[in-house]
C-alpha cells in the first residue's frame, strides 16, 4: 500500500523506500527528474533497488521489520530480527548542496551475523531503458544515463557484481556485530569519474546534523511538538533548497482511487501549495525558507509573458506539457501514468487571493526595508486580477470540465483586493485606493447575492448551485465575514454534515461515480485531507476548540508508522490514496495544530482585515 513507503531526500530529488528495503522510485538530481526507478508505477522491470536479509526472498516467513526516522531527521532507519541476528540499515540522501546528488545505505550489525543481498536495477527514464553499465573496479559501477546527460556511479565497501545483459548491479555478503557496510548511488553531470566519497559514516553524521538543527530552529511549542515537527520535516524535505520551490509532493499518478485515471504528475511548484506551506512554514519559527519561496515566486513571475501562471517546474520554467507514459502500468493498474500536468496553463482566480493572503502575513513579519518589495507584489496581483476577476473559471481544484463562477475563487478575489488595500493604507505601496475599496465591496455583495443559499443557510460551489465544496471552508478562514457570523457557522455545518465522517474526514465535493461529474471526469476518489484540516481550523477559529481538536486527532490517526500522509484517505478500504506524501496533508496537519493552540489562549488568528465585512443581503 502506499503508506508503505517512507520518504528520503536531500531538499533537490527524492526516494521513496519501502518497509521492506526497497527503494522503488527515486529521482535524481531533481524532484522532476526522469524517475531512475519506478516500480512504485510498474514492475521490478522498471526499477528498484533491494537491499535486505537473504531470508526475506521468502516472503511468507519474513518478518515485519522495525522503522523509524532517526531522531528529528530525514534518515530512515530499518531493522530486522533474523534467525541469525539483528541488522540495522540507514537510507538517506545529502542535503545541503556540499555533495554530489545521491543515496546512501549503510548496513550495521548490531547482533549476531546476518547474511544480507543488495540488488540495484536502475531504469532511467521512468523504466524505459536498460542502462549500459562500466565496471571502473571491484567496487566501482558506472551506469549511464545519456538522456539526462550524465552517470550514475554504483559504490559499495564490498564488491560488486554486474549483469550487464539485465542492468543490474548486486552484492552478497554477511554483516558480524559491530560492523558497517556502505553502498552509494551517485550522480555525476559531465564527469566521467566517480565522485570522491567521504566516508560513510561522517555523511551519516553530517545529514543527521543538518536536520537536527533544522529541527531545533521550530518555534512551536505545543503538547503536539513532536507530530508538528515530523510534518515540518516533511515540508522541509520538498524544498528545492537551490531555488526555494516547494513542490506539491515528490511522487506522479499515485490514484485518487485505486484502478482509476484520476491520476496526476504533483513534482511541480503550485503558487497556491507553496503559499499555504510557506505559511506554515513562518508560523513555526521557519521565516526564512517562507521568504526563499516568496523570492522564488518574484522571479519565476518575472520572467514569464503575460498573466501569472498557477505552477513551475522547480527552476521557474513553465514547460509543463502533460504526457502519458504508456509503458507504465500504473499503481496496482491504475493508468495511465502522467507526466507534466495540463492544468498549468489554467485560468484560476483563487491563486492571487492566498498569494496576497500569505504576502500580507509576511509584511507584517519582516523588517521595514523588506516590506515595500513584498507589498509592491501584492499591488501586481491586484492590478492583474482586476480585469479578470468576473470570469469563470477551473477553481482550486482544477475542473477538467467547463469553467464555472466558483464562490470559494470570487472570496479569494476579494482577499486579493482587501489586502492590496492594506498595504496601501499602510503607505507600503501605492496604487487605485479608492477604486480597490469600492470592488472590493462589489465584490463582497456579489458573492453574497449570487453565492449564497439563504434557504439552506450556506454559501454554495458557485453561483447559481446548491452543491457544496469544502473549499468554502479556506474561504471562512479568510476574514471575509466575521467567524460569528451565521452564514459562516451555517456553511461550516453543512460542510462538516454533507461532506464528511463521522470523525471529520471531507470529501472535497461529491463525485458521480461512472459519470462525468462537475470537475469533468467521471469515477470516485478519496476523502480529502487538506480539507480536514481546515474543518479543525473553523472550528477552532468559531470557538468549538474540543471538537477540532478531535477531528485534528482523526487526521493524525490516518499518517502511516513514520507520520506520513498522502493526499486523500479511503476510509472504507483502511488505505491511504493519492500522491506522498503531500505538502497539503501535511501543512494542513500543521496550520490546525497552530489554529487550535491559539485559539486554546485566547488568541487571535493572523490574517487582519481593514474593517469589518460588508453586511448581510
Amino acid at each position: 500500500m502506499i503508506e508503505d513507503y517512507a520518504l528520503i531526500g536531500d531538499q533537490r530529488g527524492a526516494a521513496l523506500v519501502r518497509r521492506t528495503g526497497s527503494i522503488d522510485w527515486l529521482c535524481l538530481p531533481r524532484f522532476d527528474s526522469d524517475a531512475l526507478f519506478a516500480r512504485l508505477l510498474g514492475t521490478a522491470d522498471h526499477g528498484f533497488w533491494d537491499l535486505a536479509p537473504v531470508h526475506l526472498a521468502d516472503a511468507s516467513a519474513a518478518p515485519v521489520p522495525v522503522r523509524r526516522y532517526a531522531d528529528n531527521s530525514m534518515v530512515h532507519e530499518i531493522e530486522w530480527v533474523t534467525e541469525t541476528g539483528v541488522v540495522r540499515v540507514n537510507d538517506f540522501m545529502v542535503p545541503g548542496g556540499v555533495e554530489a546528488p545521491q543515496v546512501v545505505r549503510i548496513v550495521t550489525g548490531v547482533q549476531g551475523d546476518v547474511p544480507m543481498r543488495s540488488l540495484l536495477r536502475t531504469r532511467p527514464e521512468y523504466g524505459l531503458v536498460v542502462p549500459r553499465l562500466d565496471r571502473a573496479d571491484g567496487r566501482h559501477v558506472a551506469i549511464d544515463v545519456p538522456a539526462a546527460g550524465g552517470r550514475l556511479w554504483a559504490q559499495a565497501t564490498v564488491p560488486l557484481q554486474t549483469h550487464d545483459e539485465l542492468g543490474d548491479v548486486h552484492a552478497a555478503f554477511t554483516v558480524s556485530e559491530g560492523e558497517t557496510v556502505a553502498f552509494s548511488l551517485v550522480w555525476r553531470e559531465g564527469i566521467d569519474v566517480p565522485a570522491p566519497q567521504p566516508a560513510p559514516d561522517a555523511l551519516l553524521q553530517y545529514t543527521l546534523d543538518h536536520w537536527r538543527e533544522w529541527a531545533d530552529r521550530c518555534t512551536y511549542t505545543g503538547d503536539d511538538r513532536a507530530e508538528v515537527l515530523r510534518s515540518l520535516l516533511t515540508l522541509s524535505a520538498l524544498i528545492y533548497a537551490p531555488t526555494g520551490a516547494i513542490v506539491a509532493a515528490p511522487t506522479t499518478s499515485l490514484p485518487e482511487e485505486i484502478g482509476g485515471d484520476r491520476n496526476w504528475d504533483y513534482r511541480a511548484s503550485w503558487l497556491r501549495d507553496g503559499a499555504f506551506a510557506a505559511t506554515a512554514l513562518a508560523r513555526c519559527g521557519y521565516l526564512g525558507e517562507a521568504l526563499a519561496w516568496k523570492d522564488w515566486v518574484i522571479r519565476s513571475c518575472a520572467g514569464t509573458p503575460g498573466r501569472w501562471r498557477i505552477m513551475y517546474r522547480v527552476d521557474g520554467t513553465t514547460d509543463l506539457r502533460e504526457e502519458v507514459l504508456a509503458h507504465l502500468p500504473g499503481y496496482e493498474g491504475s493508468a495511465p501514468v502522467r507526466i507534466g500536468n495540463g492544468a498549468a496553463d489554467q485560468l484560476q482566480l483563487d491563486v492571487y487571493g492566498e498569494l496576497a493572503d500569505t504576502l500580507l502575513e509576511f509584511a507584517l513579519g519582516v523588517g521595514p526595508d523588506a516590506t515595500p518589495g513584498i507589498a509592491a507584489v501584492i499591488v501586481d496581483l491586484a492590478t492583474e486580477l482586476e480585469p479578470l476577476w468576473a470570469e469563470p473559471d477551473m477553481g482550486v481544484w482544477e475542473v477538467r470540465g467547463p469553467r464555472r463562477h466558483f464562490v470559494h475563487s470570487k472570496v479569494m478575489a476579494w482577499v486579493t483586493f482587501d489586502r492590496a488595500v492594506q498595504v496601501i493604507e499602510r503607505g507600503w505601496a501605492t496604487g487605485p485606493l479608492e477604486r480597490w475599496k469600492a470592488l472590493r465591496e462589489a465584490i463582497h455583495a456579489e458573492v453574497c447575492e449570487k453565492g449564497f443559499d439563504p434557504e439552506w443557510n450556506i454559501f454554495t460551489q458557485s453561483y447559481g448551485s446548491r452543491e457544496l465544496d469544502a473549499a468554502l471552508l479556506y474561504a471562512m478562514l479568510a476574514g471575509f465575514l466575521p467567524a460569528d457570523d451565521k452564514r459562516v457557522i451555517g456553511t461550516i455545518e453543512a460542510v462538516q454534515r454533507e461532506l464528511g465522517t463521522e470523525s471529520g474526514l471531507l470529501l472535497r465535493y461529491r463525485t458521480e461515480g461512472e459519470h462525468v461529474g462537475v470537475d469533468g471526469l467521471s469515477g470516485d476518489e478519496g476523502h480529502f485531507l487538506i480539507c480536514t484540516g481546515w474543518l479543525a481550523e473553523c472550528l477552532a477559529r468559531i470557538g468549538r476548540v474540543d471538537e477540532a481538536q478531535d477531528v485534528l486527532a482523526a487526521l493524525r490517526s490516518l499518517r502511516n508508522d513514520v507520520g506520513l500522509l498522502a493526499e486523500e484517505y479511503d476510509p472504507a478500504a483502511g488505505r491511504q490514496l493519492g500522491n506522498f506524501p503531500q505538502a497539503f496533508s501535511h501543512l494542513a496537519e500543521i496550520l490546525a495544530a497552530v489554529a487550535i493552540g491559539t485559539a486554546s489562549v485566547g488568541g487571535e488568528h493572523t490574517t487582519v482585515t481593514t474593517e469589518p465585512a460588508g453586511a448581510a443581503p
